[in-house]
């Protein structure tokens, strides 16, 4: 069995980028496993005995650099796991940041696998959702690793047991558990959107911020939205919550200029900020959480300007820069 080279290697990290996210729930933290994942692999490419498809071999790296990256005890989370639905402030310079928490960050669609099944289209997607990656991070890390090969990537238990280096019994008990813990807490149940609804909500909600008309912002959503802000531990449920909220500190946005994007596998709008005539710089990617009847259900603003990049999205923006996606 002749060594796997160096370009037959690099045809998997889409999918291994994916995988690691998965896991991690931070592209940058993925990027990070999959570079160490390809080190290892071109490291010991001479030793590869064919036991197992290229692929399961680097599957098994990636997992275990991923579990030994996830060692310390703070798990990755989102402000509606820390505490209850909060209040607009009167005074929005009271707000504070956790800017030192493990918030899950976003993932531009673009460092995901292509597929020309849109079966499997659908499957990244809804692999990915920020729902289900924030769920992940409640599980051990073993057992999310059981969960992801067997149920994301249809392993055979087997196989898990060998990546893993344990008993077919230990994977099946560790993945008994986690699916019982992600039932608990509603999300295993992924369903394919239509995208064609959800550009045309993101076209909507882009026109709408962009004027900052407040009315047809409103009436995009859901009236149990969810509206969060990470780094910002306070979140707000409910279209009226949100209303005040763009009613009052939300003013900042008028007269921003907006990018489309695409984030987990949901549509996203790159919000610039006026910092000077005919100029805007980096503000908030917000992705949005669209339903099949085409209200918007959740919106996660990441007030990270660094995920800007990681979406290739452009440094600021002059008069005249062209829109949509970058």
């Amino acid at each position: 069995m002749s060594a796997p080279t160096v370009d037959e290697l690099a045809t998997f990290r889409p999918e291994l980028v994916a995988h690691c996210y998965r896991f991690l729930a931070c592209y940058a933290e993925a990027e990070d496993a999959v570079q160490e994942t390809m080190t290892k692999a071109w490291r010991h490419a001479e030793g590869y005995e064919g036991r197992s498809s290229v692929r399961t071999w680097l599957y098994s790296i990636a997992t275990r650099v991923c579990l030994d990256m996830q060692r310390a005890p703070q798990r990755r989370s989102l402000p509606m796991d820390l505490a209850s639905p909060g209040q607009v402030p009167t005074d929005p310079t009271t707000l504070r940041r956790l800017d030192d928490a493990p918030w899950v960050g976003p993932v531009a669609d673009a460092h995901l696998p292509a597929a020309a099944d849109p079966a499997e289209v659908v499957g990244v997607r809804d692999s990915v959702r920020l729902a289900f990656v924030t769920a992940l991070q409640s599980l051990p890390p073993r057992q999310r690793a059981a969960l992801l090969l067997r149920d994301v990537l249809a392993f055979s238990a087997q196989e898990c047991a060998e990546l893993l280096g344990t008993t077919t019994v230990s994977v099946n008990s560790a993945l008994v558990r986690a699916r019982r813990t992600l039932g608990e807490l509603d999300a295993l149940e992924a369903g394919g959107r239509d995208t064609e609804v959800e550009g045309a909500v993101l076209a909507r909600y882009v026109e709408a911020f962009e004027a900052y008309d407040v009315e047809r912002l409103v009436g995009l959503l859901r009236d149990d939205v969810v509206f969060s802000m990470p780094p910002f531990p306070l979140w707000l449920s409910g279209s009226s919550s949100v209303e005040q909220w763009w009613r009052g500190p939300g003013e900042v946005c008028r007269g921003s200029r907006v990018l489309t994007t695409a984030a987990n596998g949901s549509p996203a709008a790159a919000v610039y900020h006026p910092v000077a005539a005919g100029r805007w710089e980096p503000f908030a990617l917000h992705v949005l959480d669209v339903t099949d009847d085409g209200r918007i259900a959740g919106i996660t603003h990441f007030m990270d300007t660094a995920v800007f990049a990681e979406f290739g999205l452009p440094a600021s923006l002059s008069r005249g820069s062209r829109r949509g996606r970058p």
